[in-house]
């Protein structure tokens, strides 16, 4: 959906998603600070200049140089009643041709955390996906302690699909990752796995 001056934003019942604006970064970076030891376990170790109006600035130029070229969708969450940042999510690695899919992830500030906030965007993304982008398979990740994140994606519909060997670096380390995947056209049922 196009908002103001032509620009992307996805609505909700009580959200609103949109690229970052540089007018983001005192609410950005707040919300990350504030957030730190509640992130830290599930994130990439932050640089040391993460925090920074400069690194944010290069996030801002990232978001629409990605959007442009159809490669990613880095979307930043607000509350309409307060319009609170809430957290990020980001469909990226967008692969066009047979493929059609993209890799989602995400994060949400401490005090929104179980709010329902993040399955709400998590839904809204994947609908716009599906529908407006014309993709095909959106597949997302997690530690498999991640209860919380596994919790979400499982109530957005995603389906588990496996284990990767040492995915990403979190926190400073390899860390072994839980697939998931949501079809447009999903006939597989649901999963039950043994965890």
């Amino acid at each position: 959906m196009l908002g103001l001056r032509g620009k992307l934003r996805l609505q909700t019942e009580r959200l609103s998603l949109r690229l970052p604006q540089h007018a983001d970064f005192r609410q950005w970076s707040d919300l990350r600070r504030q957030s730190a030891g509640f992130l830290t376990p599930w994130e990439p170790t932050w640089s040391s200049d993460h925090l920074t109006r400069r690194a944010f600035t290069n996030r801002v130029s990232w978001a629409a140089r990605c959007h442009r070229a159809d490669t990613a969708l880095p979307l930043f969450i607000f509350r309409h009643t307060d319009d609170a940042l809430v957290g990020a999510i980001t469909l990226d690695n967008i692969r066009r041709g047979p493929a059609q899919a993209g890799t989602l992830g995400y994060w949400v500030g401490a005090p929104f955390a179980r709010q329902g906030y993040m399955r709400e965007a998590i839904s809204a993304v994947v609908h716009h996906a599906f529908s407006d982008m014309d993709l095909s398979r959106i597949e997302a990740a997690c530690l498999p302690e991640n209860e919380a994140s596994r919790g979400v994606l499982e109530r957005a519909g995603f389906k588990y699909e496996g284990v990767a060997q040492s995915y990403l670096q979190i926190n400073g380390r390899w860390r072994n990752h839980v697939l998931y995947a949501n079809l447009r056209h999903d006939r597989r049922g649901r999963t039950d796995v043994g965890f």
